[in-house]
């Protein structure tokens, strides 16, 4: 099994926010890459470029191809939320030798819409034309829908990272019966590699009835395991060491 990792940051996010899983796995001998998707490499202070309102999952996707290509070895992909429905993509691809998926968001075909899930972007969906334009959470809806487990100082510090999203790829995973590229559907035949697929019985953005379903979208391959007293940030949430541990463990299970 390779050694290296590629890490597929969510919504809102970047490369950063993999700090404390980066550290973890590479004290166990990983190479941990950390991508920052396209127009997510700014201050979040300032005005988001212009065109990130209208970039699709498939953007996304089109520029991590790219960075794995680069590596001239396929990686084990491990994304969180949208960067897990990105890792799921790239792996129908071929570009996975494992794909861990971390309260990972749904592919097309499995609905995710949830009284939890529209609480979580309200004021993104109270906005005319918000599937075109760049949008983010008010504090409360991230303290809401991701946040509520870390303290509240943590809360503040990990808001005031957060950079705007594209309504688009927002859309294109939420609404997908209106799309007509279908950018979140997966082939789940063509996804042949192990995957190990985590749910957080208090998420409330990616619920887990809704990420089991992913699990059983890949069976044949996929390991599912559901964590309870964890919620959707379970990449900095206290005792995030269980998970990533649990990951390690199924990582070398796999073997070479």
């Amino acid at each position: 099994m390779t050694k290296t990792i590629v890490m597929i940051h969510g919504m809102w996010g970047g490369g950063w926010y993999w700090e404390n899983y980066a550290k973890y796995f590479e004290a166990r001998g990983y190479r941990c890459v950390r991508p920052t998707l396209r127009f997510h490499d700014m201050n979040p202070q300032e005005t988001p470029h212009p065109q990130l309102g209208k970039t699709s999952l498939l953007d996304y996707a089109e520029d991590l191809e790219k960075a794995i290509r680069a590596l001239n070895e396929i990686p084990i992909l491990m994304g969180h939320s949208m960067g897990g429905l990105l890792a799921q993509i790239l792996g129908s691809r071929g570009l996975a030798k494992a794909l861990v998926l971390l309260t990972t968001a749904s592919p097309a075909g499995i609905m995710a819409l949830r009284l939890s899930v529209i609480r979580s972007f309200w004021s993104m969906l109270m906005q005319w034309g918000f599937w075109k334009k760049p949008g983010r959470q008010k504090f409360e809806e991230a303290v809401y829908s991701m946040l509520h487990l870390l303290p509240g100082e943590e809360q503040k510090k990990t808001f005031e990272r957060f950079v705007y999203e594209s309504g688009r790829a927002a859309s294109e995973i939420g609404f997908w019966l209106f799309d007509r590229r279908n950018a979140a559907a997966v082939d789940a035949s063509k996804v042949t590699c192990p995957v190990l697929v985590i749910g957080a019985a208090e998420d409330r953005i990616t619920p887990v009835s809704v990420v089991r379903k992913v699990g059983e979208k890949y069976q044949g391959v996929a390991t599912y395991k559901e964590f309870a007293g964890h919620a959707h940030w379970v990449v900095a949430e206290p005792g995030w060491e269980e998970i990533a541990g649990y990951v390690n463990e199924w990582l070398n299970q796999l073997g070479n």
